[in-house]
């Protein structure tokens, strides 16, 4: 293995199973959702031997940590990552570690320190920066082939306390920000390959969504390429991030909506609040996995749910008692099932033109709740985020669950297909069975 500073001169390496050593044409990763915490994770190969790891999906963190509590830290060929190398000043970082304890994951000296963040928690600690091999399946779009390995990968250490308010079972967390040092754009780079990435998030309780690495399409679900349907739209830079230990720019993907609408009809808010603050990074709209439900300035909320109400009357729906965290509910016997979720009114996000629109059908506007007694409801998933909350709008888990979302960081936009369900397939449906473990 070469040592740290061969790394910092040198760019990634690749070792694939052909004698070639031909590029792989994309890579893939299956997303799993926890149904305690309503959260993300992906799952991926890490540390030599190769290990299954399953990490917290966090679409706007800066670069991906572990816990690297012994034992659960066990691995032949990590690397400290020496302060002052290129790459420690690449993370901006300002601390350098030293430790008088043994040796380890945790303690080096002279070491490049990174300050990971639990997103859910809000809390960060002081840890060291590694290199590690990890690993990927390949694929054609279409299903799983052998792994690719970059042996190099570059990450942030944590502790056991860190993982508070994540799903069970995950060691820590995937980044899929903005940042260089993402897990999408360290494999765009090791391996050559277009910096683009896809999503696709399953609400399925025994099937996996997936992720795409390093792929413009085809993204193949049940014999269909979702890809042809996608509708584009700028990603937004926001100038100012929201982490407090990094400054610069946002590592979060932001849209520019500029309207919603509900049955065709016009939410009356403050359209400043959709415009990011150029000085406080406040406002506009953003994509998170951190969130199960879109999050809502209040009076966005409140406009919202109004006009929302109002049109769910002219179906003869009637309003029930409300289940935290929403703000309306409905009894599920008086709402007609389709293959788009219930019928309710349709909500439509609106970007920089009349005809970009993200539409949003019942099977991710509405929430089925299953209360004491056998009565189920659907409520609406939207929640209100208080008066001041750092973007105005943030779109969650639940509105992205079976849409296929590509983020193109070549041209910085977004492509989104609406629910892939009216397609006649679902984000659950990819073929990863036939995945196969060997290199």
């Amino acid at each position: 293995m070469p040592s740290p500073n061969t790394f910092l001169l040198l760019p990634f390496l690749l070792f694939m199973t052909s004698p070639s050593l031909s590029l792989p044409p994309a890579l893939v990763a299956p997303i799993s959702k926890d149904h305690s915490t309503l959260l993300y994770s992906l799952s991926l190969y890490l540390k030599t031997p190769l290990q299954p790891t399953k990490l917290h999906l966090d679409l706007g963190a800066a670069f991906t940590w572990l816990d690297c509590t012994k034992p659960y830290y066990n691995s032949s060929t990590y690397l400290h990552v020496p302060c002052g190398s290129p790459l420690c000043d690449s993370f901006h970082s300002f601390a350098c570690g030293n430790c008088y304890e043994p040796p380890g994951p945790h303690c080096a000296n002279d070491t490049c320190s990174l300050y990971p963040e639990n997103p859910v928690s809000g809390k960060a600690t002081l840890d060291n920066a590694l290199l590690d091999a990890l690993a990927l399946h390949t694929t054609d779009g279409s299903a799983p082939g052998r792994l690719a390995l970059l042996p190099q990968f570059a990450f942030s250490c944590s502790t056991s306390s860190l993982l508070k308010g994540l799903a069970k079972k995950v060691n820590g967390l995937v980044a899929l920000g903005r940042s260089n040092h993402s897990l999408p754009a360290q494999v765009s780079t090791a391996l050559s390959l277009p910096h683009y990435f896809a999503l696709c998030l399953s609400g399925s309780v025994n099937a996996s969504g997936a992720a795409f690495l390093g792929s413009k399409g085809p993204y193949i679900f049940n014999k269909i390429d979702v890809s042809k349907s996608l509708i584009y739209t700028p990603l937004v830079l926001n100038p100012v991030t929201r982490t407090v230990v990094k400054y610069g720019p946002s590592d979060e993907y932001f849209i520019g909506l500029t309207a919603i609408k509900v049955n065709g009809k016009t939410v009356p808010l403050n359209n400043t609040l959709l415009s990011i603050d150029q000085d406080s990074g406040f406002g506009g709209t953003t994509l998170t996995t951190d969130a199960p439900y879109t999050v809502m300035e209040t009076s966005i909320f409140k406009a919202f749910v109004e006009l929302f109400v109002r049109e769910s009357s002219a179906l003869n729906l009637t309003r029930t008692n409300v289940v935290k965290p929403f703000g309306v509910c409905y009894l599920a016997k008086d709402i007609v099932s389709t293959r788009a979720g219930p019928a309710v009114p349709t909500v439509d996000l609106l970007m920089e033109r009349e005809d970009v629109i993200w539409r949003i059908l019942g099977t991710n506007s509405m929430v089925k709740i299953s209360k004491k007694g056998g009565v189920e409801l659907w409520c609406l998933g939207f929640v209100d985020g208080g008066a001041k909350p750092r973007s105005s709008i943030m779109i969650g888990g639940h509105q992205m669950e079976d849409n296929l979302l590509q983020f193109d960081l070549e041209s910085k936009r977004l492509g989104f297909s609406s629910s892939v369900l009216l397609q006649g397939t679902k984000c659950a449906d990819f073929n990863f069975a036939s995945a196969k473990v060997n290199l």
